[in-house]
């Protein structure tokens, strides 16, 4: 569910050539809402809302409920609220995965190979290869939306342009359920005349930054030289970018089966915390299900980073470059409660019983750097060398809580994943254990790919 800024302005015909306009930005139209609605038509028309739980966030709401102020990442609490005879329905992640492959299968493959999927519900496509059997790029965005409609009861948006920027912003503009073709020579116009917003990549953050600098629009940024916007920003390379999207340019090519970035997973708790011991509970469970995920893949990660949501719904993140790369939670865990302490400012042997100075709403991690686990080089530390030679077995701790990890996952695969979980000895002591577990994680805990 996109909130990025649309203006009714800017869906409207912008001429016909279509001569280098080979992108097509194809965005399905409240697609987790739409798809409860068209497996159960009786919903037809009412406002619907996906997201259940008193600290549950909305993930889609129809067009219906958008028109009460409900948004995507509202809490779902004030989303009753404001649309109090709403229809709540809980996330249902597997079937709007399912038809999300269809989709890409059944409808788009049938054009080009040259797609990249960005979500579960949007897509880029370069029908440069397909132009000779169809003819013309809106020929092609006509034929998708009409398909889309038919076989699956829901809408999409199309924008054509020539870069993966201006068609993007083309359908956003054209939602809901139209198409807009920006020519080559028309992108500028159509990329000025948009709030800062209306750029994807740009943020509340970014933008009181530039609007700092006396940049409020868009065509206000088109007129400041990059080497303000790198003092600006703070970043050359940030300019840079900015100043062409400010052009509507756009250099990035159309990638298909673009890698995994980082594999993720955070939970909310029922009621706010303080209590220290309980939120770095949910942070060894998210590393754990973060490791598992890693070896699952083949994958090891050189970046960990801790995501805190605290009780006014503000949130900070911490990164850190790990030593080496790594894919066990017995590795993952003690980084956790590092960047977890000194996000809070705590001191690394603050006890377990000391409150925590803010009260936190959700927790988690995400791993990135991702490269693959098999040919990766890990340089041994002292202390892993001095272990192997006292060790009776000749190897570090690590790499036995390493085997012992990959162990569990046999285990699970055969019994289940609440079969066996990892133990981690509580405050600073990072001791591990196998622990024998008869329940699995909460609901609420969830594992995302960015």
């Amino acid at each position: 569910m996109s909130t990025a800024p649309r203006l009714q302005a800017a869906k409207r015909d912008w001429g016909h050539d279509e001569t280098g306009c080979t992108v097509l930005h194809i965005d399905m139209d409240a697609f987790y809402a739409s798809l409860e609605i068209a497996r159960n038509p009786r919903l037809k028309g009412k406002p619907v809302i996906i997201g259940t739980g008193t600290r549950s966030v909305v993930s889609a709401a129809s067009y219906e409920a958008r028109a009460y102020g409900v948004n995507s990442a509202m809490a779902t609490a004030r989303a009753r609220q404001l649309c109090p005879n709403g229809v709540f329905l809980p996330v249902d992640m597997s079937y709007y995965r399912m038809m999300s492959r269809r989709i890409f299968d059944e409808v788009f493959s049938q054009i080009t190979d040259q797609i990249e999927q960005v979500s579960v519900d949007e897509g880029y496509m370069d029908v440069s290869g397909a132009l000779r059997q169809w003819g013309k790029p809106s020929r092609i965005g006509a034929w998708i939306r009409a398909q889309v409609a038919q076989r699956y009861h829901i809408t999409c948006s199309v924008g054509i342009a020539s870069n993966k920027l201006v068609a993007k912003m083309a359908s956003t503009n054209a939602k809901p359920n139209g198409m807009l073709l920006i020519p080559v020579n028309r992108q500028a116009q159509f990329v000025q005349m948009m709030p800062l917003r209306g750029i994807p990549g740009i943020g509340p953050s970014l933008e009181r930054k530039l609007n700092s600098w006396g940049i409020t629009s868009v065509a206000d940024l088109a007129t400041t030289s990059e080497t303000a916007l790198a003092q600006a920003t703070g970043s050359a390379i940030a300019a840079h970018n900015l100043h062409m999207a400010a052009w509507g340019l756009d250099e990035r090519a159309v990638t298909p089966h673009t890698p995994e970035k980082s594999i993720g997973s955070e939970s909310t708790f029922d009621e706010d915390t303080h209590d220290a011991r309980q939120v770095r509970g949910l942070l060894r469970r998210c590393c754990d299900e973060v490791a598992r995920s890693l070896r699952t893949r083949g994958l090891m990660a050189r970046t960990l980073t801790v995501k805190l949501r605290y009780a006014d719904l503000s949130y900070t993140t911490r990164a850190k470059t790990m030593d080496h790369p790594a894919d066990a939670a017995s590795t993952l865990y003690p980084q956790a409660v590092e960047l977890l302490n000194t996000t809070l400012g705590l001191a690394p042997d603050t006890p377990d019983t000391t409150p925590l100075p803010k009260e936190i709403r959700l927790a988690g991690i995400s791993a990135s750097g991702l490269i693959q686990a098999r040919g990766a080089v890990i340089q041994p530390t002292l202390e892993d060398m001095l272990e192997e030679h006292e060790s009776a077995s000749g190897e570090s701790r690590s790499n036995r809580l390493r085997d012992a990890e990959q162990a569990m996952d046999a285990v699970r695969q055969r019994y289940g994943l609440g079969a066996v979980s990892l133990g981690v000895g509580e405050g600073q002591d990072t001791r591990h254990r196998a622990v024998s577990n008869s329940r699995t994680a909460p609901d609420s805990h969830r594992s995302n790919l960015d």
